[in-house]
This record gives structure tokens, sequence and C-alpha cells, in this order.
């Protein structure tokens, strides 16, 4: 088991698997060895090194039994949130750069997954670049890339989802104000949550049929397995290696691998814990339905006890009351499609009406503003979309025809 200590520590005995720091910041050619040798713990003590990790099932454990938090916070959450920015183009437009970007993203991570997995050398630089475009879109338009990527098929579901909760982790690093290096960086770690699945067996990931014990104990090794994968590259951050490590772990102690609660779990794991969950819960897997955005909101919600309330707060920010694609009733028995949000009132979003519940028939679509003074329609309830039979309705904000193949294919 993979764990972070501080060099104090650390004694002869334990398996160092990585340090924390340049490989030219410590005495050792190795970054991987058993520490045998007392010599060794004091060049190690020496060379001014503040943490470093050990694999515990190649060594000794610390001392003390306690979970130790894999790494510290970046920075105290703020006590007010960044405010949401406004767009700063039509959502029609950003869907086509959006549509443009998850594509080259899903490409990259594709090629970067693999490159991993055959063990070669990766650098962050193979997709920086994107996680800044990624940035820039967020920027033009919080709503788009964020809604689009939920649109992915469940064949494509392991690289996409990477892509969302590469999005939704700077989302809500940017709702929590934190600053722009770090933004980047919770994107990054998002980008290479899961990696540890590439070497978990397909069938496994794709099985319809309940897991076994067994299954399902191979499958919880995937963050440890990861997170070794990117501690070998040695060019990511701690941060980037404790979520790959950590965003199965949940507050009150429930989660894995090692059962951290609270503030043992860093931000960015707590962060990446709600981001993981969303978008699973919202994508279409093997044998397992989407939920819609607004549903799994609201179930989210009554998870008491798994997610940190103040950054599911803020998170619930990000993707709004009445997330884009959220089928709403509206007083004047009008049906509506949720367009865009309005930051300062969430209540009242850009909805695009079609269909009328009282004559059970289509109705001419119109875009309609509920926050505009003057508009006396208002919505009523959240609607569920296998009530009323709808096929496609993401069609209608998004403005894409979808069916069953990929609408994140490269030219």
């Amino acid at each position: 088991m993979l764990r972070q200590i501080q060099v104090s520590e650390l004694r002869v005995g334990m398996y160092v698997q990585s340090f924390c720091g340049s490989w030219m910041d410590h005495p050792f050619w190795r970054s991987h060895f058993l520490l045998d040798d007392e010599e060794d713990l004091q060049k190690i003590r020496a060379s001014g090194l503040a943490a470093l990790w050990i694999d515990t099932d190649k060594g000794l454990d610390v001392e003390v039994e306690e979970p130790v938090a894999a790494d510290p916070e970046p920075l105290a959450i703020p006590v007010q949130e960044r405010p949401r920015n406004r767009p700063r183009i039509a959502m029609s437009d950003e869907v086509v750069h959006a549509l443009n970007l998850c594509a080259r993203t899903k490409a990259a991570v594709l090629s970067l997954f693999g490159d991993l997995r055959m063990g070669r050398a990766v650098h962050p630089e193979q997709i920086s670049h994107l996680i800044a475009e990624i940035s820039d879109s967020l920027m033009r338009h919080p709503d788009a890339l964020i809604s689009l990527a939920r649109l992915k098929t469940s064949d494509e579901y392991t690289y996409m989802h990477s892509v969302a909760v590469c999005a939704l982790m700077m989302s809500l690093a940017y709702r929590l104000n934190l600053p722009e290096g770090l933004v980047k960086e919770a994107g990054m770690a998002g980008i290479l949550h899961e990696v540890g699945k590439m070497m978990v067996p397909a069938e496994l990931l794709s099985k319809t049929s309940p897991l076994t014990e067994g299954e399902f104990a191979s499958l919880r090794r995937h963050p440890e397995i990861g997170a070794k994968m990117i501690l070998d590259t040695r060019h990511f951050s701690p941060r980037v290696v404790d979520v790959c490590l950590h965003h199965h772990e949940r507050v009150d102690g429930s989660g894995y691998p090692h059962k951290l609660c609270g503030t043992q779990i860093s931000l960015f794991s707590r962060m990446a814990a709600v981001c993981d969950s969303y978008d699973s819960v919202t994508s279409e897997r093997h044998g397992k339905p989407a939920w819609t955005a607004a549903e799994a909101i609201r179930k989210m919600a009554d998870w008491k006890g798994q997610f940190d309330e103040q950054i599911f707060h803020a998170f619930v920010r990000c993707i709004g009351i009445y997330p884009v694609g959220a089928l709403v009733l509206l007083h004047s028995g009008r049906l509506a499609i949720v367009m865009e949000q309005h930051e300062q009132s969430l209540l009242t979003p850009r909805v695009k009406v079609f269909y009328s519940s009282k004559l059970r028939m289509p109705i001419a679509q119109a875009v309609i503003d509920l926050a505009v003074a003057g508009e006396h329609d208002s919505i009523v309830s959240l609607e569920s979309v296998k009530k009323w039979g709808f096929k496609h309705l993401d069609e209608l904000w998004s403005g894409i025809s979808i069916g069953k193949q990929s609408i994140f294919n490269t030219a």
C-alpha cells in the first residue's frame, strides 16, 4: 500500500517507492528500493527532502497506526467562493469549440494512457496545452464543455471520463478561488485520476452483472496501481499522485484504499471524490444507464458523510440547481430544457420550451430567459425524462445530432 510520509518518519526496513522532489534533490540514483542500511537513512535525512512515498506491501509501515494524510492542503478553502464567470460568447458558439477540444483531448488521453500502460516515458507537456485550452473554454462559457462531456458513449467512457473530470475539477477549483497554477494542476489530476484502470482486465470493467468479492477487490486496487504508475514517471506533482491514490476516499472514512476521513484527505482528493462520482453516475456505462445531471445532484446530496459539504456546495453552484439539459415543467404547463445558468439567480435559467404538458403535443420551440423582468413564467418542478418518454433531449440544447456513435471523434 502506498503511503506518503515525512522524512522524519522514515526508518530502516521501509521500502522507498519515490522521493517527493527532483531526482537531483536526493543522493540515490534509484528512485525505489528497500532501505536496509542506517547510513542510507542518514543520507536521506541530511538531503533536505521533506517527504517521500513508501510501499508498505514491500517493507515496514509507519509505527503510528493512524492513517497519514497523503498531501498537505495546498491552501485553505476560502470563506467566500469566487463568483461564476459570465459567459463571453454564446453557448451555441462555445459548443462548437468544446466539441473539437473534447475530441482532441480524448485522443491525447488515449495516447498518454497507452504510453503509461506500455511503460514508455510520459511528460505533463503531452497534455498541458490541452488543459490550458480547457481552461480557456471554461472562461468563455462555464457550461458548454462540462455539459457536452456528459454525452459520451459507454465504449469511450474511460477516456472521456478523464476529460470530463478534468473540466469539472478545474471548474470547481475556479469556484474555490484557487490560484491559476493550482487550477491547472487540478485539471492534470482529473485527467490522470483513474489511469490505474488501464491495468484492470477489460472484461472486469465492462461486466454488467454484479462483481464477485474477488473481482471487487481486484478493481479496488486501481488507485494504488495508478499512483505507482504516475510516481514512476517522476514528472508529475505529489498532488496529482495523491488524487490517483485517494479519489475514492470519503470524509466519513468509508472509502478506500486507506480509509482516510475528514481533512486527512487532501483538498484535491476531496474535490476529485465529488467530480469523479458525478461524472460516473451521469455517464452511460456498460449495463448502467446514466442519471440526468439534476438527478445526480439531488441523489448525491442525500449521500450523507460521503463528501466534504463545503466542496459539494461549491460544486452544486458550478453545475446549477437546474443543470444544462435538465427537463423542467413551467407554470404555464410547458415543458422546457435548460439551456444556460444565471450566476445570480440559479432558479431562473434560460430554457427552451418545446412541449405542452396540457395538450400532450409538441409546440413551437422558443428560448426564454426566466430571469428577465416581465417574464411571468417560472419553473414548477424538475421532470423525469423517462416518465415523459423523450429521446435525445440533449440535441435541444447542444444542437448536435446524437445517436449511438461517438460525437467525440477527430476528423
